[in-house]
């Protein structure tokens, strides 16, 4: 039986989606894998959203909008690129292939460019193969990982450096400085490394107390590593010590208010 994917697609009203309605009427033959979704802008789509199209077995999920420069509300297509590429990283952790979700830009006239564009993420997909997160018999830890991954990037810290990365690389502060690319990807890197690790700890100690080391072993880390997010966390407010075996402190979630 040929694997046929299924492809969750969220165009934009004015260029991507303008440009589909465009291939059909031109009768532009292209694979029907994809679920269109119609959006204001590419800009609005929450990665929470992306995540969650995933999480529930879809096999690939593609985002289109307007070009660079010609976005209906200036910079929208500019939030949506530095929503993916955090997208990308953050999904990397989880197990799943990144290439599973991608960005293209289509304009209005650009219908045979879409037909493509489809032909070719569906090509990619098919090579790809089905999502281990589809069906009924869904990989448990990969579904955890996206559980994890979703909590991360609803996190302030994350939508905040998103939001805030043109500023910072692209305009002077104060003091006539600005933060090279380089040096801000690497605090994006973390940044997403260390949320969604809080996040898959979290996880696991709602199911049943953990010490640092099951943890560490759970996670494939370093002990000492461990520790230090769990200092963070009991900080936040997000976990306590449920009781104590031997020399160690079990864990345990404490309910987000």
């Amino acid at each position: 039986m040929t694997f046929e994917p299924r492809i969750v697609g969220f165009l934009c009203n004015w260029c991507s989606y303008a440009g589909a309605d465009l291939a059909g009427t031109s009768r532009i033959p292209y694979p029907p894998n994809v679920r269109i979704i119609r959006v204001m802008c590419s800009g609005r789509v929450d990665p929470v959203i992306i995540l969650e199209a995933l999480a529930h077995g879809a096999d690939g999920v593609i985002v289109m909008g307007c070009h660079p420069g010609d976005c209906h509300y200036v910079e929208g297509n500019l939030q949506a690129e530095r929503k993916i590429k955090m997208l990308k990283k953050l999904i990397a952790w989880t197990g799943l292939e990144p290439e599973r979700l991608r960005l293209e830009w289509v304009s209005a006239s650009e219908g045979g460019r879409f037909a493509e564009i489809t032909k070719d993420f569906t090509t990619q997909i098919m090579k790809l193969g089905p999502s281990p997160l589809a069906g009924e018999k869904s990989d448990p830890n990969l579904l955890e990982g996206m559980l994890a991954a979703k909590a991360a990037a609803e996190d302030f810290r994350l939508r905040a450096l998103v939001g805030r990365e043109r500023e910072l690389v692209e305009e002077k502060n104060v003091y006539g400085e600005k933060k090279l690319q380089e040096d801000f990807d690497k605090v994006m890197y973390d940044a997403i490394r260390a949320e969604y690790i809080r996040n898959r700890m979290y996880l696991m100690i709602q199911k049943e107390p953990l010490s640092v080391k099951e943890l560490a072993k759970r996670l494939d880390m370093d002990p000492g590593q461990v520790l230090r997010h769990v200092v963070i966390m009991r900080r936040r407010g997000l976990m306590a010590v449920d009781r104590i075996e031997g020399t160690s402190p079990l864990y345990i979630a404490l309910e987000v208010k």
